[in-house]
């Protein structure tokens, strides 16, 4: 007796009631493997952007916009903070590496950040074409903002304050792409990199000149950036992003910013872990919505079992009496409902991974992957398979117990 041949026919005998099963099934597995999905892109995201980025110091504010603004680049700045401070914060002893970063202009939408060549190297950044900056004025554009802004090498454009494309220009100090950076999947690709005095310089600025004296000049330890005495006295930047030079740092230096400086420290892991903290109720209630649904579904299978073994015992007793033993109809109904569930569970499988795809498309500066599995979504399958032999066992035994004399008889 072929099982699954005869599996299948059942199925199809009863469209509606299959169907409805599936359908439920696989609307459960969607939610439950979407929240999965999200949550862990969510996450891979997030470690892409802070690897490397222990302290965030800038100024105070809110800890999460301090964070958001400067490692995701997706909120305003709380503030700027004075050169000279923030310099003298980073001979502590407990920071290994700092890297400085001033915002607060665009160009068409896409953020401007001043910084140094430490900036790219954190996240491995490589050039397409063209050099990195080394004067000021001098900028290197990230993949997807040159493809978008259809910048090239020797293209000159002029900034605007703020965010938003309707800033004021900053029309007498144009800015000169001299290279070309590529992809690289985080926050890099859509920025417009270039060095902190040009920032300045577009502000107006004191620029660094040659003919200023040596001693008149004043050099960073750990920026690369070396500055007039005026600058280190009088200049400001947005904020510094921090590495431990050793796990002491994470103790002390935190609460020596918070308590003893005009400035903020914030934890990148402690506020992305508040920020999923708050969001969690959310994904909680859609988990369980999800469960739930798949519970039904259950139900839905087993009802459905249960009212075509009904009408089903007359053609179960003849298949006995052709030879069918006890233990292959007991497979047939068990195949049957595992059957069911498993392309339900498949089905919602590829719909949640085709809709986060379809999501990540839309979003700049995130790259679909075609296709990536999860050891939790392994969970839900097996899941689901036990959940359809369950809801099969009682329609099974039932179908194992059936007389044949006695069905036979009454036709």
């Amino acid at each position: 007796m072929n099982i699954p041949y005869l599996s299948l026919r059942s199925i199809l005998a009863k469209p509606l009631s299959s169907f409805l099963s599936w359908l439920l099934l696989a609307f459960g597995v969607t939610v439950v493997l979407l929240i999965l999905l999200v949550s862990k892109e969510l996450e891979n995201e997030i470690s892409k952007n802070t690897k490397g980025v222990d302290l965030v110091i800038g100024a105070k504010g809110s800890p999460l916009q301090l964070i958001l603004a400067n490692i995701f680049h997706v909120d305003f700045p709380t503030g700027n903070i004075n050169l000279k401070e923030a310099a003298e914060v980073s001979h502590s002893r407990y920071i290994g590496e700092v890297i400085p970063l001033s915002l607060g202009d665009s160009y068409a939408g896409y953020r401007i950040v001043g910084t140094t060549d430490a900036y790219a190297a954190l996240y491995g950044a490589e050039l397409t074409m063209g050099e990195w900056f080394h004067e000021p004025m001098q900028v290197v554009v990230g993949a997807l903002a040159a493809e978008k802004l259809n910048l090239r090498l020797g293209d000159t454009f002029e900034s605007q304050h703020g965010l938003s494309e309707d800033g004021e220009a900053h029309e007498s100090e144009p800015f000169v792409v001299v290279g070309i950076m590529s992809p690289s999947n985080t926050v890099l690709d859509k920025l417009i990199l270039t060095g902190v005095a040009s920032i300045w310089e577009v502000h107006g600025h004191e620029e660094v000149h040659e003919s200023h004296e040596e001693d008149s000049l004043v050099s960073i330890d750990h920026w690369g950036l070396t500055v007039t005495q005026e600058q280190y006295e009088e200049e400001q930047i947005t904020a510094l992003l921090v590495k431990y030079r050793s796990p002491m740092g994470a103790v002390m230096l935190p609460r020596a910013i918070n308590g003893e400086s005009s400035m903020q420290a914030a934890s990148p892991a402690f506020e992305t872990a508040r920020l999923f903290n708050i969001i969690g109720v959310g994904i909680q209630v859609l988990n369980i919505l999800g469960v739930m649904i798949i519970a039904i579904s259950a139900v839905s299978v087993f009802i459905a079992l249960l009212n075509s073994l009904k009408d089903r015992k007359y053609d179960i007793a003849i298949m006995r009496s052709m030879g069918a033993t006890r233990s292959q109809i007991l497979l047939h109904i068990l195949f049957e409902g595992l059957m069911i569930t498993f392309v339900g569970a498949i089905s919602g499988l590829l719909i949640a991974h085709g809709v986060v795809y379809a999501m990540a498309s839309s979003l700049e500066g995130i790259n679909p992957r075609t296709f990536y599995f999860i050891n939790e979504e392994w969970i839900v399958l097996f899941g689901c398979l036990l959940i359809g032999f369950l809801a099969s066992v009682i329609p099974a035994v039932l179908a194992y117990k059936t007389d044949i004399s006695e069905t036979l008889a009454k036709g």
